[in-house]
């Protein structure tokens, strides 16, 4: 991370006290310090509102908040939680706001732009199994080649954030799709979160012996930053993802355009642990950043990045932070992180 970068986002605080709140956090603007709410906790987001405090958080006045992964200008799929209106059919409603020149052209934020091809019709079929069959008209052809794996990462992410879809598969005027049509991108049975995002495989000589672990990066500029995720390979040898996921954030985005909060000297001084739901990390001094280490502050880009990358992963639903071995660390607002800290709800809300 750039100096000048790194001290900007030290200063900025962007989001907090909402981590904790359950309330739409994650915003691109920044945002005033507010009472937090009675409700305090998510577990991962469903897109339907399962509860009464759920709906109170996603939904108002007929219409029902939704993430659509759409293309900022450094050419990155990036989820924006936009309010859309409530319709039974969510998921179909979700990819035609994925349609250049469609309903999302006037809720678009500023440099973001739709994955899919002005006039692209759009069907969706959920089965009981979890898969979600999508069937493009003829005009899905009519993208740019540069932007093909983009539309299998947009479409892929923007359906699987419902709780009904795990997986997608895509037609083209009723005939399934096993290559994009434009450049032949390969298209997996069964698409999924586990295919990955903006995938990054720069300074990767040996797939074979690797995984994909999806991470959270800083985007944006000053005023509206918002989180990005990166899938890169990592080592067969290193034990779990956490720990990899980890590695990851530490050494940083191999691009300049993202940022992040973590120094490279960050390290778990012990084995992550993982017990009903909740990941216990065990940190080194180093996680508190450029704040001095006797405050025990915790900058607040950091821990978004960290429970972000960490609920991406199957069985974690929060993150509990220690370091060597103690529970008193200190959020940028001056509270007390005492409790495991939950996935949003939403994630890059606020206004444009």
């Amino acid at each position: 991370m750039s100096t000048n970068k790194k001290g900007v986002l030290g200063s900025a605080i962007l989001v907090s006290a909402l981590l904790l709140s359950g309330c739409g956090l994650f915003g691109t603007e920044t945002v005033k310090k507010i009472d937090p709410p009675k409700s305090t906790a998510y577990t991962k987001d469903s897109g339907l509102a399962n509860s009464i405090q759920d709906k109170e958080a996603t939904e108002t006045e007929g219409t029902v908040k939704t993430e659509l992964y759409l293309i900022d200008k450094d050419g990155y799929v990036v989820s924006q939680t936009l309010s859309l209106p409530k319709k039974a059919a969510v998921a179909k409603q979700a990819l035609e706001h994925l349609v250049e020149n469609g309903p999302v052209s006037e809720m678009l934020p500023n440099g973001f732009r739709a994955v899919l091809p002005a006039d692209t019709d759009v069907s969706v079929d959920v089965k009981k199994d979890g898969m979600a069959i999508v069937n493009f008209s003829k005009e899905f052809k009519n993208y740019q080649p540069e932007d093909e794996q983009r539309i299998l990462d947009a479409v892929t992410w923007t359906l699987t954030q419902f709780d009904s879809i795990k997986k997608v598969k895509l037609k083209m005027n009723g005939h399934e799709l096993t290559e994009m049509p434009v450049n032949g991108t390969p298209i997996s049975e069964n698409l999924s979160r586990t295919s990955g995002i903006n995938m990054d495989s720069s300074n990767v000589t040996d797939i074979m012996n690797t995984r994909p672990v999806t991470v959270y990066y800083i985007g944006g500029k000053e005023g509206a930053y918002y989180y990005v995720p990166v899938t890169r390979r990592v080592s067969n040898t290193i034990e779990t993802n956490i720990e990899a996921a980890v590695m990851e954030l530490a050494k940083g985005p191999s691009s300049a355009l993202l940022d992040s909060d973590f120094m490279n000297k960050v390290k778990l001084v012990d084995k992550p642990k993982v017990e009903n739901g909740t990941a216990t990390l065990n940190f080194n001094e180093a996680v508190y950043g450029s704040f001095k280490e006797e405050e025990k502050v915790i900058s607040q880009h950091l821990l978004d990045a960290l429970v972000l990358t960490l609920t991406e992963q199957e069985g974690i639903d929060k993150v509990s932070i220690q370091v060597n071995g103690k529970a008193e660390l200190v959020k940028e607002d001056g509270k007390k992180l005492t409790e495991p800290v939950t996935r949003p709800q939403k994630v890059n809300t606020g206004s444009f």
